[in-house]
């Protein structure tokens, strides 16, 4: 269960309590953190610029007696590195033939693998490092003599971990991250996933949001995790300031931060995704057409290996949060931005579909549950914004043999307080005809509830709105949501799988509830919505909310149990998780029933948004997890024949497509067989 067993690798950034020109006490403080890093299991560690004698040394730092103390300490380091698994990145000032770097010394188990100088050397406002340095270009040599050992030297080192596939780190230092075409994009195209800057970066008012953005855009474009570490407490302070702020990031996400201004040392840590890097940078064909045009300069970089060794040994328990509702932000200012832009795509795609054809009626199926309530609001929403009349939204309640009373009165409850042409159409006497026709027990008053009696049911619902679109001159809008659709909990053919147009199509069960709960939130504002919502509508949305998700198309039984949705394919919660990693990153069956643990087991990883109070979280253990993703592997291989088939609608999300015009192009006779395999 290790960590690393599951494609992650995890990084530390650390930032000693800095004794200013004094190599020996600051070598003392790095090596008790490098053991701190070894000790969590981190795969890398990060120390700031120049942070063996501080960056704020000004001239000492051309001191003989300085840079031979430097020496010691950097021998000191790597004497003490030995048997310790991270690889570890400290600065350093060099004397390479008669010149003066400020440089990255890379060391792991003992061994100094290479040294990079800084390409960008500041000259301006209170920079003025060109008194003293020399940039990366003017080094005629690429090794160097440390330790009695020639050391690779130069900007072009990749130091790749040769039992850790896809850990592939470049360094760069301070400055040559905040130009515009930094070293460390040049190597990520040469194959580098882990970038590490090392900074002095004394802070002045609003520096801590900019290292923010650089450090996660940086990331973001070069599709890889960034570890940035600035000098902290112990700086001179004659002039400038210093928060001491690392931050660990991936592919445009903030993992970890350390605490500003602290006044001790401090080691953040996290876990980066290797896979999901991998997966990312194979998908985007973009980033490979960059490799080829600059073929020259990726291929000019020293790939130097070391062995990170016993990762099997290390932890098992992740080293950031993995979200319960991937498709759901945490935050509630997330969630609320979430929601609204999720309003705006489904009611931008289907104002769009009526002008393209003209036409200016909707005919929808209101079954008093979560999706067709949401479409139902999305339709409305869209009629105010086009400025046509609500009641041109044709809106059919159509119980059948299950329909229960509550969800019929919500229905009409829904229609009436919105406004639209609501009407009650009931399908019992058209269904008990078709079964008669196909010779069912049913007809012959034998209590058999099995699939045909259940599609029956779906199929003459959707018949009707087809046929009342073709009457009225208008188009079905479909209900189907994508978790469903995953599943194949749809019938081929009918209103959940098949329609004119479906604005639910990418969005997953999970996120139709805080869906309808922001709207109403958003309408009691009247800042989104064409009106404010009444309170019976309210009531009714928020009684659809609580209830449990049924098809309604068996009768309940004896006890008056009804059908449950969750209770035959399983929950929700736990599908659209599944659904998520494997879609949206590919992941192994084994990687996702992990990541699923960490998430649903037995201990608290919050902060997450739920469906659920705080008293009802639900917790699953591995052999439930194990279970319901063998269920929704076999599921979703086996129903992609549904999808193929799927009708147009708005993709919602990069991570929420099944469309086979969009993010999911499969056979519809692909086996599960791999998938299971891989899981067991």
């Amino acid at each position: 269960m290790s960590v690393y067993s599951h494609g992650f690798a995890r990084l530390s950034a650390a930032v000693p309590l800095l004794a200013l020109a004094d190599p020996q006490r600051n070598a003392e403080r790095t090596i008790a953190l490098i053991r701190d890093a070894h000790d969590a299991d981190a795969a890398l560690v990060a120390f700031p610029e120049l942070g063996l004698c501080g960056y704020s040394v000004d001239d000492l730092v051309q001191q003989d007696a300085l840079l031979d103390a430097v020496m010691v300490a950097i021998d000191q380091i790597a004497g003490a590195t030995v048997g310790l698994r991270p690889l570890v990145a400290i600065g350093a000032p060099l004397r390479v033939d008669d010149a003066l770097f400020n440089c990255a010394v890379l060391i792991q188990d003992g061994e100094i693998l290479g040294v990079t100088p800084k390409s960008y050397v500041p000259n301006y406002r209170e920079f003025y490092e060109q008194r003293y340095f020399a940039a990366a270009r003017d080094a005629v040599v690429d090794s160097v003599m440390i330790g009695g050992r020639d050391v690779p030297f130069g900007t072009d080192l990749i130091f790749e971990a040769a039992d850790l596939p896809g850990f592939r780190v470049h360094a760069e230092i301070c400055e040559d991250g905040w130009v515009p075409i930094p070293p460390s994009t040049w190597a990520s195209l040469a194959g580098a996933t882990v970038l590490v800057n090392l900074s002095g970066s004394p802070v002045t008012i609003g520096k801590e949001t900019y290292r923010e953005a650089l450090v996660t855009g940086q990331s973001a474009r070069c599709v890889a995790a960034q570890v940035y570490v600035a000098s902290g407490f112990g700086e001179s302070t004659t002039d400038l300031a210093w928060d001491g702020d690392a931050l660990i990031a991936e592919n445009g996400s903030l993992l970890a931060r350390s605490e500003a201004f602290a006044m001790t040392s401090q080691l953040i840590t996290a876990d980066i995704d290797l896979d999901r890097l991998r997966q990312e940078r194979a998908r985007m064909i973009s980033l490979r057409d960059q490799v080829g045009d600059y073929a020259e300069q990726a291929r000019g970089f020293r790939r130097i290996s070391f062995t990170l060794g016993d990762l099997d040994q290390a932890s098992g328990e992740l080293a950031r949060v993995v979200p319960r509702f991937p498709f759901v932000p945490s935050s509630d200012a997330d969630r609320e931005r979430r929601c609204r832009e999720v309003m705006n795509i489904q009611v931008q795609g289907l104002a769009q579909r009526l002008r393209a054809t003209g036409l200016s009626k909707i005919v929808i199926g209101v079954s008093g549950g979560l999706d067709s309530t949401l479409a139902l609001l999305v339709a409305v929403e869209t009629f105010d914004r086009l400025g046509l009349p609500r009641t041109d939204i044709h809106a059919y309640t159509m119980p059948g043999f299950a329909t229960g009373e509550a969800t019929l009165a919500r229905s009409h409850v829904l229609m009436d307080s919105l406004g639209v042409t609501g009407t009650e159409l009931d399908i019992r006497p058209s269904c008990r005809q078709m079964l008669a026709d196909l010779g069912h027990p049913f007809a012959d008053g034998e209590p058999v509830y099995d699939v045909t009696f259940e599609n029956v049911q779906a199929g003459e619902r959707t018949s009707h709105l087809f046929r009342f679109a073709n009457l009225l001159g208008g188009i079905v809008l479909g209900t189907g949501d994508l978790s469903e659709l995953a599943l194949g909990w749809c019938t081929y053919g009918v209103g959940d799988q098949m329609s004119h147009y479906n604005v639910n199509g990418s969005v997953p069960k999970s996120l139709i509830q805080h869906q309808i709960r922001w709207m109403i939130d958003a309408a009691s504002t009247t800042d989104t919505t064409g009106a404010a919502f009444s309170a019976e509508t309210v009531a009714a949305l928020r009684e659809i909310l609580a209830d449990v998700i049924t098809p309604e198309l068996v009768p309940a039984g004896a006890d008056g149990t009804v059908q449950s949705t969750e209770d035959t394919v399983g929950p929700y919660e736990l599908h659209d998780f599944f659904l998520y990693y494997l879609t949206r990153f590919g992941y192994r069956p084994a990687k996702i029933a992990y990541l699923a643990g960490q998430a649903w087991g037995d201990r608290e990883r919050g902060p997450w948004p739920s469906m659920m109070t705080e008293g009802e979280r639900h917790r699953y253990d591995d052999a439930t997890i194990r279970h319901w993703l063998e269920i929704f592997l076999k599921r979703f291989m086996a129903n992609q024949f549904k999808r193929t088939a799927m009708p147009n609608g708005p993709k919602i999300g990069s991570g929420g497509s099944l469309s086979p015009r969009g993010d999911w192009r499969a056979p519809s006779d692909a086996p599960s067989t791999v998938w299971l395999q891989a899981l067991d």
